[in-house]
């Protein structure tokens, strides 16, 4: 697994109404396998600087380095995860849709086969394998689409916001799902989401960002132990720290009417 370097990064859209930054001279070291959550405001650069980290967008300035290497574009060492139910192909079965980069890569299919099976079964859809998407509740996609993002065992998992779409029990099964992937494979994470609990619950790091503009307000850690209890009072008590840092004056009361599952 590989670590991350991110210096000085900035973007600056071009709007109708003028320039608009993205993320502002942000700088951030990730170890590898370490598991980051990015938090922060709609509008505080959240997903630009994960698009930057996956090279689907330049940076105007600075550079991103992910084992040494500078980032110039797309590449196999990144696995990215959206939380758009569309990302899958829905020509393609289970099995076909994990296995699609290794087929761009040139594995031959028994081995490529082989590896989404495997893959599968890690996110416990062994039994899907000849499914479509439309056989496939959201929550199995998603699956489906780790699953994928993993085939072909790239270095770093990008992830944003790929439960948000999801019903809360459902949701709550996925993030289960994903520590147990997480311990199994050690990928270095970055974890886009609005949600502080599921921050709380995930992370070895949370980075609270600012939409002033798109800067690094607070970078913390979250020294529980794992796995982790959504209703102790130590994971709680994190859920009010992160939401001070957002903003919140009321965090408690926050914290409380969700019952653990505290938003921002």
């Amino acid at each position: 697994m590989l670590p991350i370097e991110i210096r000085d990064v900035s973007l600056v859209y071009d709007t109708p109404g003028g320039k608009v930054p993205g993320v502002k001279n942000v700088s951030i070291d990730i170890d590898a396998s370490e598991f980051v959550c990015i938090v922060g405001p709609s509008g505080c650069g959240k997903s630009t600087l994960l698009n930057i980290i996956a090279g689907f967008l330049s940076p105007a300035s600075g550079e991103i380095r992910i084992g040494g290497k500078a980032v110039t574009g797309h590449g196999m060492d990144r696995g990215v995860v959206f939380q758009d139910f569309a990302q899958l192909f829905p020509w393609r079965t289970a099995l076909g849709n994990v296995s699609f980069g290794l087929e761009m890569k040139g594995v031959a299919k028994a081995e490529r086969d082989k590896i989404a099976r495997e893959q599968l079964r890690l996110v416990k859809l062994e039994k899907f394998t000849a499914s479509y998407p439309h056989h496939l509740s959201g929550g199995m996609q998603q699956r489906v689409a780790i699953a994928r993002a993993l085939a072909y065992n790239p270095a770093v998992l990008l992830m944003d916001e790929p439960f948000a779409a999801l019903d809360a029990l459902t949701r709550d099964d996925m993030q289960r799902l994903l520590a147990e992937v997480w311990r199994e494979t050690r990928k270095t994470v970055i974890y886009v989401t609005h949600n502080v609990a599921e921050a709380v619950y995930l992370a070895d790091r949370v980075i609270v960002m600012s939409p002033h503009p798109g800067t690094v307000k607070a970078d913390i850690r979250i020294p529980l132990e794992r796995p982790r209890d959504p209703l102790s009072a130590e994971f709680l008590e994190w859920q009010k720290n992160l939401l001070r840092h957002l903003g919140h004056e009321t965090a408690g009361d926050e914290t409380q009417k969700s019952n653990g599952k505290a938003t921002t």
